[in-house]
């Protein structure tokens, strides 16, 4: 019996390697998924950068950094602070008021925790119906939100914005357009601190950034913490694609008819 066991035991050390190596493997639809990303990334950077177009990315921008100060209000929250209000600014900045909290937590909140919702939903995107689970997760951290900024007009309008355009995406293709619309606000959020970090610290140096704040009370540079956070980020977003890649490995055509078991919704178009 113990030579049974012992074969049974090499059998499955020499199994996992291959379940490892099939899980990772990329088909198709995840090549197709990989190439929009890529598209999406590269379609962004030069939106954030070029003038006279960037306004066209402003929605985003704005959907973006409302998840960047929910972050901030989230860990306020979580280490006994107490979130005043949120505010966006119409040149693409935004506030958290909050009283209380472990600053060493809730100053890199926003960057990380934009980094983090971003990995989730490219993880999710990859998935139709992952999407629009995604999308209702979304929507209760979006009342947080509205609660917390239910007196600044620009986040209220921005977040009744995004659930409109997510609420629409549901009923296209049975969610399929949902799926590419979570997954470049994904890939947006998941950048956006490199972005924002670059333009802040490098190529303006504003002086009241969160990596500055945090350099002044914990010491280092602004740089050399904007630098780190942006290595974290894309961390976050390396294991939110190899997630997804392992965990959605179905077709096209087999996520839609998953999708249409799932909160079925009619198809408009």
């Amino acid at each position: 019996m113990p030579a049974i066991y012992d074969k049974l035991a090499q059998r499955a050390i020499e199994e996992v390697p291959h379940l490892a190596k099939r899980s990772l493997s990329v088909n198709h639809t995840q090549s197709v998924t990989l190439g929009v990303m890529a598209v999406y990334v590269v379609v962004i950077a030069l939106l954030w950068n070029l003038p006279y177009v960037r306004w066209s990315l402003w929605p985003f921008k704005m959907l973006v950094i409302a998840f960047h100060e929910f972050g901030h209000a989230i860990t306020a929250c979580c280490t006994g602070g107490r979130v005043k209000s949120i505010t966006l600014d119409p040149h693409e900045g935004g506030a958290t008021t909050m009283q209380g909290g472990i600053s060493a937590i809730t100053l890199p909140a926003g960057y990380l925790g934009s980094s983090i919702i971003g990995a989730l939903l490219i993880f999710a995107g990859f998935d139709i119906v992952a999407s629009k689970i995604a999308s209702i997760v979304l929507g209760v951290c979006f009342l947080l939100t509205l609660w917390w900024a239910r007196r600044d007009w620009l986040t209220i309008m921005t977040v009744l914005l995004a659930v409109g355009l997510l609420v629409a995406c549901w009923f296209i293709a049975h969610g399929e357009a949902l799926r590419w619309v979570v997954l470049f606000i994904g890939v947006m959020s998941a950048l956006y601190s490199v972005w924002d970090i670059c333009d802040d610290l490098i190529l303006r140096k504003v002086n009241t950034s969160d990596a500055s704040v945090f350099a002044q009370k914990y010491g280092g540079s602004s740089q050399c913490w904007g630098v780190i956070w942006s290595f974290i980020s894309l961390a976050f977003m390396a294991i939110g694609i190899i997630g997804g890649i392992a965990a959605f490995p179905e077709s096209f055509s087999q996520q839609e008819k998953d999708s249409q078991n799932f909160i079925p919704t009619r198809r408009m178009w």
